[in-house]
């Protein structure tokens, strides 16, 4: 059906729901007018009248101020909860005698009354955007009320259904693609800065660059994640060179490498909701059919929390991953010009790299997954890490967060699900033997990595010499809205 004829039929229904409604609910500046809503929406109405009520509360929502919209998480937080009677019941029946339906039982008393809150919410036309940007405000306020936990996690629980990759439509973007999504692009861009119109066209136009974009029905003209790709004959370990190569105006003769130098997720509300995996083999499946010449597919990828593992390993006395002679040989990090004066200090280039090496075949977060956020990505797309590149990134950005290191991920097709079951599985972390040779101590890192034997690869083009970074707590009062 089309997207804009069923918004349309929505609002139709909206408007007829609302005049079957009282008209206090309507009101623009009501003392507890949200309240209201909240517990209309709830409560057990009609579809259309639920329709006009959702429509209602997202308007009202979005006049409020930070410190209400605070007000309002923290009230669904504290009233939109299980009944504990009917819990405690439910539990003792299934206890008692469990079966199918006593179990069923439970879960219905169990479930939390703000999931199905959120669903009548998602009714209203283009609901769908708006609890996007909705959960971003709720994301931002966690720190400070921890309670508000529950509200996000039935929030997530709802958006991982919604967005699951059998919903997503990839699509190609270039040159032609209307003006508003480009915008979009440049916005969006989060791992090397689109600088105006012109930079955006040099990453699209060339005859040997690409860009594609997953999208959402109900976000039609707002993509959720794209990729930016460049075709070349090697695989590259430095993104000055990928960034600044001069444009093609003819296709490049037979290219075999096709290399993705940004991933940019877009939406802040959808932090932590997995798309599924293998959407980085959709886009190469995509390209091997455009361009049957390309046999290599690699990231050039950033290491956006090196430098700040490092710095904590460096200061705890007790580390078991940097030396005394490790500190030492460190301090040559600290001016800001190290980059360009000290390119040919092999003991430091040997240290770096010999963490780094731990810092992604060793270190894991509390959920056993590897510390460093793109590498939790692509090992769970299939790939394996087959290169830490000294000195891939030279910009202020890349020598702040990761004292200049870059990594390629390379995505063989007939290995993709195997590692990726490897990694889903708690097994070891797919990656070259050049990589697992960089550790100091490699028999320690035996049942955390699984070396894949490969052809030798193909040489990184050089590296620029230098470039220019729950107590009780009562239910608040709802907020006006403003």
């Amino acid at each position: 059906m089309n997207v804009s004829f069923l918004q349309e039929l929505l609002n139709t229904v909206a408007e007829q729901g609302r005049s079957l409604l009282p008209k206090s609910l309507f009101r623009e500046d009501p003392d507890r007018g949200l309240q209201a809503l909240v517990q209309a929406l709830v409560s057990e109405r009609g579809e259309a009248s639920g329709v006009a009520i959702a429509r209602q509360l997202l308007h009202h929502y979005k006049l409020l101020k930070a410190k209400e919209r605070e007000a309002f998480f923290r009230y669904i937080a504290h009233t939109l909860t299980p009944e504990s009677s009917r819990v405690a019941d439910a539990a003792r029946a299934y206890l008692d005698k469990p079966s199918p339906g006593s179990l069923l039982n439970l879960q219905k008393a169990v479930e939390s009354p703000r999931q199905e809150f959120f669903r009548r919410l998602n009714l209203a036309p283009g609901a769908t955007a708006d609890l996007v940007a909705m959960r971003r405000d709720l994301l931002g306020f966690l720190k400070k009320y921890p309670e508000l936990t529950v509200v996000d996690s039935d929030l997530r629980h709802l958006l991982y259904s919604w967005f699951n990759r059998g919903f997503l439509v990839l699509r190609r973007i270039d040159w032609q693609t209307s003006a508003s999504i480009l915008e979009k692009i440049i916005a969006y861009e989060a791992v090397h800065e689109i600088k105006g119109w012109e930079d955006l066209r040099r990453r699209l136009d060339p005859a040997d660059r690409r860009c594609f974009a997953f999208f959402h029905p109900s976000l039609i003209d707002d993509p959720l994640i794209f990729v930016e790709v460049a075709l070349m004959q090697d695989i590259p370990g430095a993104i000055a060179p990928v960034l600044h190569e001069p444009a093609k105006s003819e296709p490049i003769e037979n290219p075999t490498t096709a290399v993705f130098y940004s991933i940019s997720n877009c939406q802040e509300g959808l932090k932590g909701v997995s798309f599924g995996n293998f959407l980085i083999k959709q886009v190469v499946e995509e390209l091997v059919r455009e361009v049957p010449s390309l046999k290599t597919f690699v990231t050039l990828s950033p290491v956006p929390t090196f430098a700040r593992w490092l710095e904590k390993e460096s200061l705890d006395a007790a580390s078991e991953v940097v030396t005394e002679e490790d500190r030492e040989v460190l301090t040559s990090l600290k001016p800001a010009s190290w980059a360009s004066s000290e390119q040919e200090n092999a003991e430091l280039k040997a240290s770096v790299l010999a963490l780094a090496a731990d810092y992604f075949l060793r270190a894991k977060s509390a959920d056993n997954k590897p510390v460093d956020p793109v590498a939790r990505f692509h090992l769970g797309n299939g790939a394996r890490l087959e290169r830490i590149n000294w000195l891939g990134d030279t910009s202020e950005k890349g020598l702040r967060e990761a004292h200049g290191l870059m990594v390629n991920y390379r995505y063989e097709l007939k290995e993709i699900e195997k590692n990726h079951e490897a990694y889903a599985n708690d097994g070891p972390v797919a990656c070259s033997r050049a990589v697992k040779a960089l550790l100091r101590s490699p028999s320690k890192t035996k049942s955390f990595v699984k070396t894949v034997v490969q052809p030798e690869p193909p040489k990184a083009l050089a590296p620029p010499k230098k470039s220019p970074e729950e107590d009780k707590i009562e239910a608040p009062a709802m907020p006006k809205a403003e």
